[in-house]
């Protein structure tokens, strides 16, 4: 029996399984769905669909970086221990390889680059999840790009909780460049610059700070210079270039960067799991609903 795209695609929606899969599935039991979907049940590979629906919040950050090209992506699963898992390693890296190669527009383009054996990267993720046993989600990439006269920073924060990629300008001093990456890691600035920052944004920190002066019965006569002074530490919060190096405290990172011969005009930071939502789970009713068989 012929094996149509349709008959995949229906076998995939029905277990989840990669597409390499369920062709091969379909193959071994004649084009018969139902035994197919059985044939993948068998092997564990069905079990995809399952696990839609779970908070993916953990996992990794991974950087790679080829000649003046550099790709810093985030790969999410369901629980820390995943990233130690030798098959997540190699699937984070097959992405990475993939992406800084193809340098797709979106997740969703990136989710549709095939790999040297034309296997689609949503069937890579949806085999990962089925052999590995949780959901697993490309959650978001950058791909930076310098030339022979810049250097790239990059710093993997415990193992890869906190990536950070950071190109500097018009020097090759890596050794700098990492240890600016390692201060972003560190502090998480927002911007690069005060420049960065919209006039919204200062404004609406100006009548907080206004209103904190005149709440401790200041007077109104010096309340907007003491607002003033108070917003350069505000800037200091939130400005890489304003702050206080990690690595010297009498020194600012602007000076550090200027004493490299280079100028740092954006930088990626990923910490795993950052704005995810995450469930807490109620253990001892995930227990009685085992043994109540729900």
């Amino acid at each position: 029996m012929a094996i149509t795209a349709q008959l995949v695609k229906e076998l995939r929606e029905k277990t989840g399984a990669g597409m390499m899969d369920c062709k091969k599935a379909l193959v071994q039991t004649d084009g018969d769905i139902d035994a197919a979907v059985d044939f993948l049940r068998e092997k564990g590979l069905s079990s995809a669909a399952k696990k839609a629906d779970r908070i993916a919040a953990e996992g990794t950050t991974y950087i790679l970086s080829e000649g003046n090209e550099a790709v810093i992506l985030e790969v999410n699963a369901e629980t820390d221990f995943v990233a130690k898992n030798e098959k997540f390693q190699v699937l984070v890296s097959e992405l990475a390889h993939l992406i800084l190669a193809n340098k797709p527009e979106s997740v969703e383009a990136a989710l549709e680059l095939t790999n040297a054996e034309g296997v689609k990267v949503v069937d890579l993720i949806s085999t990962a999840v089925a052999t590995i046993g949780e959901k697993i989600n490309l959650r978001r990439f950058e791909v930076k790009a310098k030339t022979d006269a810049d250097a790239f920073g990059s710093y993997l924060h415990m193992g890869g909780r906190i990536g950070v990629l950071v190109v500097l300008e018009g020097s090759t001093d890596e050794s700098a460049a990492k240890d600016v990456a390692m201060h972003i890691a560190a502090i998480n600035p927002q911007y690069v610059s005060r420049d960065e920052v919209s006039e919204e944004e200062v404004n609406r920190e100006r009548k907080v700070l206004t209103e904190q002066a005149l709440n401790e019965g200041k007077p109104e006569n010096i309340v907007a210079k003491m607002v003033e002074g108070r917003l350069g530490k505000f800037f200091e919060d939130v400005c890489l270039l304003d702050q206080t190096f990690v690595k010297n405290s009498d020194q600012k990172v602007r000076d550090f960067v200027k004493s490299t011969g280079g100028n740092i005009t954006s930088f990626v930071r990923f910490a795993v799991g950052e704005g995810i939502e995450k469930r807490e789970d109620n253990f001892a009713e995930e227990v009685m609903n085992q043994v109540k068989g729900n």
